[in-house]
């Protein structure tokens, strides 16, 4: 493997040719041998997934190095601006992956049809902020469930309080990104309003679900 400066790393991969070839090569390995290590956080290497993985994540930040090459100001080495692309596209893919057997019914619905908050709750606490944990849920729940319509309310639930990417919700829900982005938009002012008007402040929620 021929180690490079920046200036050749730049100059190999920018003019289509045999160098090229060599460059995206080398390139591709070390992003290989890389990730291991940088995503050691999410997933173990000995996963039964992490080479599938990993090929995938190698694949697409080549493409996404190509793409983005002229970017590049010089202020690191390239392989560590590389390296960052590549854990990107990497958490992106493990987000993907963690939602792809959930359904959003599942995710937005309890068994008896309530919008499903009980993920907010935390379960280590003591009985009063248990208590109070409960009633902030059926306040909340009631107020989703009175101010937003179905598709605004899935969004907000999936994607804003569930943590659903983005890209993943604009696909189930057959919609574009930017018509999603205005969809949880629009949601959200009519919650702040709801909000607002019984008196209850996101300082409020927050507090309740403070660890305790």
């Amino acid at each position: 493997m021929t180690d490079r400066n920046n200036k050749q790393w730049l100059s190999d991969l920018s003019e289509p040719g045999s160098e090229q070839e060599i460059a995206l090569g080398d390139l591709r390995a070390i992003i290989r041998s890389g990730l291991p290590f940088a995503l050691s956080k999410w997933i173990s290497p000995s996963d039964p997934h992490f080479d599938a993985l990993a090929e995938e994540v190698a694949q697409d930040t080549l493409l996404k190095v190509m793409d983005k090459l002229s970017t590049f100001e010089g202020r690191s080495k390239f392989t560590t601006w590389v390296y960052k692309i590549a854990v990107r596209v990497a958490l992106t893919e493990l987000r993907r992956m963690r939602w792809k057997d959930i359904s959003l019914e599942e995710l937005t619905e309890t068994e008896n049809g309530e919008t499903n908050l009980l993920f907010l709750a935390d379960t280590g606490v003591g009985p009063e902020m248990a208590t109070e944990q409960a009633d902030m849920m059926s306040h909340l729940r009631r107020i989703i469930l009175e101010e937003l319509t179905d598709k605004q309310r899935t969004a907000i639930v999936a994607a804003q309080i569930n943590g659903m990417p983005i890209e993943e919700v604009a696909r189930r829900m057959e919609m574009t990104r930017n018509a999603l982005y205005k969809l949880i938009h629009d949601a959200r002012l009519r919650l702040k309003k709801r909000m607002a008007e019984e008196g209850l402040s996101p300082e409020d929620v927050l507090q309740a679900f403070e660890m305790g």
